[in-house]
């Protein structure tokens, strides 16, 4: 009972957002990305940082400049931004497809940084899912789009993001991750601000509305993964997260009038059953070790 009320709560978390991504993709219409990135990250950091204070945590501590919390830190700007400039400049079923492939980026990472054991199946299935990913943004083609490599950098990113997490002390609680992680988006947006000719325009009227749908959206979903992975089995309620490219297809679709392609349907195919396969592999592979018996 509770893995399926961790489900229904992952595949919830997964269309909240679905929906916040909706919220960006409208906001790019009036907000350059770099002022997407400074309000994102301002409400985002006050949200989340009330949070903490709420919950008795410090929010300015040593743990702040851990080697481990700097590094989750700059692949989450490195990985919101990216993400953030594909959903502004590319169709959004196609940047969420592209970001199925996370769970392959963290495994392979696992294996070549974390020294972590992976099977050539599980290799094989990466290789699979990359092939999707390629499909997808297909490149040297006459309809290859420049700016999917966005999408491309947040995979990367933000799978970085997951393993650098596994490194951060036990005492940084994940509302200080948050806090964090949304306080130094704020600088990346008027990086981008700076190196590029793009200028930082107040939102207002429905504007204003979108950033805060949006913000409140994402701690919402936020909070329901939260609730999923802690209320059923990871190896049960991880593969309901591939939900989140379904809405995202429906939202294009509908609401952008989005037409993905056979290449982008059919790539996108490739990195859902390949990231399937690799998380069954991954929950076999440790029912496995838990049935082996002590050596001594």
């Amino acid at each position: 009972m509770n893995n399926l009320r961790g489900g229904i709560l992952m595949v919830l978390a997964m269309l909240g957002f679905a929906i916040e991504d909706m919220f960006i993709k409208l906001l790019a219409g009036s907000l350059s990305v770099g002022a997407i990135l400074i309000f994102l990250g301002l409400g985002g950091a006050l949200m989340f940082g009330a949070l903490s204070l709420r919950r008795g945590d410090r929010l300015l501590s040593g743990d702040l400049l851990h080697p481990m919390v700097l590094l989750r830190n700059a692949c989450e700007v490195l990985g919101t931004a990216g993400f953030v400039t594909a959903i502004a400049l590319t169709p959004i079923s196609s940047a969420s497809a592209i970001l199925q492939a996370i769970p392959l980026f963290v495994t392979a990472g696992a294996a070549l940084f974390l020294g972590e054991t992976v099977g050539w199946r599980r290799w094989v299935a990466i290789l699979v899912g990359f092939s999707g990913v390629l499909l997808i943004i297909r490149p040297g083609m006459d309809d290859f789009q420049p700016a999917s490599l966005f999408a491309l950098q947040a995979a990367v990113f933000l799978a970085g993001r997951d393993l650098a997490t596994r490194g951060v002390p036990a005492t940084v609680s994940s509302m200080q991750l948050s806090t964090y992680a949304f306080a130094v988006i704020v600088p990346t947006g008027m990086i981008v601000l700076a190196l590029t000719d793009q200028t930082l325009s107040v939102p207002h009227g429905s504007a204003i509305a979108l950033v805060a749908l949006t913000v409140i959206t994402g701690v919402i979903a936020y909070y329901t993964i939260v609730a999923a992975t802690r209320i059923g089995d990871v190896s049960y309620v991880s593969p309901f997260r591939y939900s989140r490219l379904i809405f995202a297809l429906v939202i294009g679709t509908l609401v952008f009038g989005e037409r993905p392609d056979i290449w982008v349907l059919t790539g996108s195919a490739i990195v859902v059953g390949s990231g399937l396969y690799t998380l069954l592999r991954e929950a076999q592979r440790r029912r496995t070790f838990l049935r082996q018996p002590p050596l001594v």
